[in-house]
């Protein structure tokens, strides 16, 4: 028997939801005892994302009152999580491990040619750079540059391009930044999500504009919240709404996703 990466959440607006909070974690401690799936309280932690006030919480192990400590950050499916939700730290990581991919092709590969390049790139080295990326885009300029300094780097791999500047060597390698193919990333995964290829309900995500609003002809075009912070306003479903409004009718009528991403490229 086996368990893991188990999670409870709630929002708390006062002192009363961090109580109510506390007696869930002594209803989960009380199933866990009856099914025989224990936790252990020592390797439990509790994250606060954006709220000040002052709470703590305890789990019970053999009559012992353990209490959970805050982390300053955790990984969570490949991903760091910080109680700020800021990208920082995944950019790091992940530039860091895609860097080290790099340094490994390098000393193994006397020389590297564009398809050799490309083969190597993008089946080792970019995944490293875009894994989730839905989830943790960045949005500060040094997390933007952390990023595109790996792939900027690592066009130098091709000798010949090597003293070439860095927009050149893309267009020789027919690639583009990595801002832009984090944009596209978000539009075709909106274009499956509102289209329903995915298993989702869209309104989980996003809010139609209404009809008469400033639809100009066009159809599904989403409704533009407004946000007071920046984390919020550069989530994928808020950061994307401005791009895809702006597609014409015939990109996001596409019958089919791959219809959808030739459309997009042609524009």
């Amino acid at each position: 028997m086996f368990a893991d990466d188990a999670k409870i959440w709630t929002k708390i607006s006062s002192e009363s939801d961090s109580n109510s909070l506390q007696e869930d974690l002594n209803k989960v401690i009380i199933w866990s005892q009856t099914w025989l799936l224990k936790f252990h309280p020592e390797k439990c932690k509790v994250m606060h994302i954006g709220h000040q006030i002052n709470t703590t919480y305890n789990m019970t192990d053999s009559g012992k009152s353990v209490q959970l400590n805050p982390p300053r950050e955790e990984k969570d499916l490949g991903v760091y999580i910080v109680h700020s939700l800021k990208p920082s730290l995944q950019c790091i990581k992940a530039s860091s491990k895609a860097m080290s991919v790099m340094r490994l092709i390098k000393r193994n590969f006397k020389s590297v040619g564009s398809e050799e390049f490309n083969l190597l790139h993008k089946a080792y080295i970019r995944p490293h750079l875009e894994y989730c990326i839905q989830v943790w885009s960045p949005y500060l300029k040094k997390d933007i540059e952390c990023l595109e300094r790996v792939q900027r780097r690592a066009t130098k791999l091709v000798g010949t391009l090597r003293k070439k500047p860095y927009e050149e060597r893309l267009r020789v390698l027919k690639l583009t930044t990595l801002e832009k193919r984090r944009l596209r990333g978000d539009l075709i995964e909106t274009y499956k999500i509102i289209t329903k290829k995915e298993n989702i309900n869209p309104t989980q995500f996003f809010q139609f504009a209404e009809t008469g609003h400033d639809l100009r002809g066009r159809s599904l075009k989403l409704f533009q919240a407004r946000n007071t912070s920046c984390i919020r306003r550069m989530f994928f479903t808020q950061r994307v709404v401005r791009d895809w409004n702006q597609l014409p009718q015939h990109v996001v009528e596409a019958p089919s996703t791959n219809a959808f991403k030739n459309r997009l490229d042609k524009l």
